[in-house]
């Protein structure tokens, strides 16, 4: 089987690289296209896996517009002279045109509600559509629901193990305790007239006074008053510092819901608002979303309080529930790539949304 992917942005790497590094174990021929994304690729060199950029950077709506179609155009050129048997990417937007227009069967991955413009133009060119069961809206015949989240693609316990010599190897102490702080650039189309924390000085202050260290992720610069906070990890040792972090704190869906599945509690801090984040927090109790007019300082004051009374048992008890209730998603991907027909899982039942 010849199979082209598509990477958008680092979550994406993450997503498909053990189906990446199954399917070419298998004699499967994977071609691999991306935009110029600085940490995507850094990912994708760290993770041996071979690629071709079609499109390079923008800074602004314009040049986004721009670099779209360019991405588009490149695309639908590439897959006329592969000739694959099927295209898939999350999101999808260039990848599904791109399918329709070359006659390539095109396998859409997604989780993101909000991108409503996105989602609008890709859908209706996607041959299938793969959603997380707790997505909230209804796209139709093509969408194929299943009981796992993107991220346990890649940190489901048969897929990812923390390691502690991985934080020694970078001066850090596994047992030390830590918060793990995400800013965005928000300049994606589907963050448009969405933002999270407004002075990302005062949550560093609280929390260091609560006697943890702080470590700043970021997709921009670091503001400098707080530069002595930069995360001191390469981005693929990112998740062994969520696994022993006692917090995350941060405007990063993905990054919430990967400190859930791995058990760290989540302080989600942004008015954007998505299926799989509001069951991790309802029926699990993995996360709290603020996004009120009041998000940051109602974040300070639970984070703190969860910091000062940390309970690392409850966290595990919580996180084994979801464990049991979710799937291995890279074998579900490997499954819909591999199949003639798609394979569907039932919703899980969520009647039941006690805590422990």
């Amino acid at each position: 089987m010849k199979l082209v992917i598509t990477i958008q942005h680092p979550a994406h790497v993450h997503f498909y690289r053990h189906t990446i590094a199954q399917l070419n174990s298998r004699g499967h021929d994977i071609i691999v296209f991306t935009r110029d994304r600085p940490m995507a690729l850094a990912l994708l060199e760290a993770y041996g896996i071979e690629y071709e950029v079609l499109t390079g950077r923008f800074d602004s709506p314009a040049e986004m517009v721009i670099n779209q179609l360019r991405y588009e155009i490149n695309l639908v050129r590439k897959l006329r002279r592969l000739d694959p048997d099927c295209v898939t990417g999350i999101g999808g937007l260039a990848m599904s045109h791109a399918g329709a227009l070359t006659d390539t069967e095109s396998v859409l991955f997604t989780d993101t509600e909000h991108a409503t413009l996105s989602n609008t133009l890709a859908f209706p060119a996607a041959d299938r559509i793969y959603t997380p069961d707790c997505y909230e809206d209804d796209i139709g015949p093509k969408q194929h629901r299943y009981a796992g989240y993107h991220e346990l693609a890649y940190l489901h316990p048969t897929r990812f193990e923390p390691d502690p010599r991985v934080l020694k190897a970078n001066g850090l102490d596994p047992d030390e305790r830590f918060v793990v702080l995400r800013l965005l650039e928000w300049k994606a189309a589907h963050d448009i007239g969405d933002s999270g924390f407004s002075n990302v000085e005062r949550v560093v202050d609280a929390l260091e006074a609560t006697g943890v260290r702080v470590f700043i992720t970021a997709e921009g610069d670091v503001p400098e008053a707080v530069e002595h906070c930069h995360l001191p990890v390469s981005p693929q040792a990112v998740h062994h510092l969520l696994a022993y972090a006692d917090l995350f704190i941060g405007e990063s869906a993905t990054m919430a819901a990967e400190s859930a599945v791995l058990g760290t509690p989540a302080m989600y801090v942004s008015t954007i608002r998505l299926g799989y984040i509001s069951e991790m927090e309802d029926r699990y109790g993995l996360v709290h979303t603020y996004d009120g007019p009041d998000r940051q300082s109602e974040a300070i004051r639970e984070a703190v309080s969860i910091l000062e009374g940390y309970d690392h048992e409850q966290w595990g008890r919580r996180r084994d529930r979801l464990l049991t209730e979710k799937i291995d998603t890279t074998r579900f991907i490997l499954r819909q790539l591999t199949a003639s027909e798609p394979e569907e899982r039932a919703p899980t039942d969520r009647t039941s949304s006690s805590l422990s």
